[in-house]
């Protein structure tokens, strides 16, 4: 498995398996031994998700040893204060059947960003979590965090697709060592039906989500793709035999409509 080096020296896969609405009626557990079993090593959850205790199940049967597992998990937005932040860690821990997190992110940009940041460092100087970051945060958000906080964030994960490729953050985050990291980068499946990829994958001999996967890795970014089947958890993995020439990578880019399909951050409802 490929792996990026974070802005703090830790080691992270490229590509995760997402968690996002396996909720108890798609058995969780069953999908992350099925996962961890085609290759994955790291979880990608979050509170909102509702499977951490199914997730922890998993982690604790699947006989990997702790420290070859990466494990994400989020603060949810009723996490507002610094003093929010251990409770809703310990148990997150708990749910999870883990004494650390690899990686700690604010799901949603709150009203105080920064107090929950603080919290969250605490956290990080005291060796509980391995890496802390956003998820949907934009420049002005983070720039928030970097005028009052003392750790860059590691990671931000973003909405990013063909339609929506997050150019101008990209390069901000760039700039700042910031990773990206491409939520339903296929779309929730819509962009399976992009006829410019469907052209590139039968000019590969690869499925669609897999040259947008292979674009994603390329491009610099890690991807968390989302399945409940256990075939396409291995062909979302097998990505690594091959390469995207420079043409079709800009063929890929100028699909970009720098349009959102889901919340937009300033205005997220939560």
């Amino acid at each position: 498995m490929q792996s990026i080096l974070l802005n703090n020296g830790i080691s992270m896969p490229v590509i995760g398996y997402g968690t996002y609405k396996i909720t108890e009626e798609f058995h969780p557990k069953e999908c992350v031994l099925q996962a961890l079993e085609a290759g994955y090593r790291r979880i990608d959850t979050a509170t909102l998700y509702r499977n951490e205790k199914q997730i922890g199940e998993a982690l604790s049967e699947c006989g990997i040893p702790r420290e070859k597992l990466f494990i994400t998990t989020k603060l949810w937005t009723n996490v507002r204060k610094e003093e929010d932040v251990a409770p809703a860690f310990d148990g997150m821990c708990s749910n999870l059947r883990t004494d650390y997190i690899d990686m700690l992110l604010i799901h949603w940009p709150v009203q105080d960003n920064p107090s929950v940041w603080r919290g969250m460092e605490k956290l990080y100087k005291q060796h509980c979590v391995r890496a802390i970051g956003v998820s949907n945060f934009k420049e002005h958000h983070i720039e928030e965090i970097l005028s009052e906080g003392s750790i860059t964030p590691a990671l931000n994960q973003v909405e990013l697709h063909p339609h929506f490729q997050q150019k101008d953050l990209r390069n901000y985050c760039a700039h700042h060592n910031i990773t990206v990291e491409a939520w339903s980068p296929l779309m929730r499946g819509k962009a399976l039906d992009l006829a410019e990829l469907q052209e590139l994958a039968a000019r590969y001999k690869k499925s669609v989500s897999q040259i947008i996967l292979r674009f994603d890795i390329q491009s610099g970014l890690t991807v968390i793709p989302k399945t409940i089947h256990s075939a396409r958890m291995r062909e979302n993995l097998d990505i690594f035999d091959f390469k995207i020439s420079d043409e079709d990578m800009k063929k890929i880019e100028a699909l970009d409509k720098n349009e959102r399909a889901y919340r937009d951050p300033d205005n997220h409802g939560f």
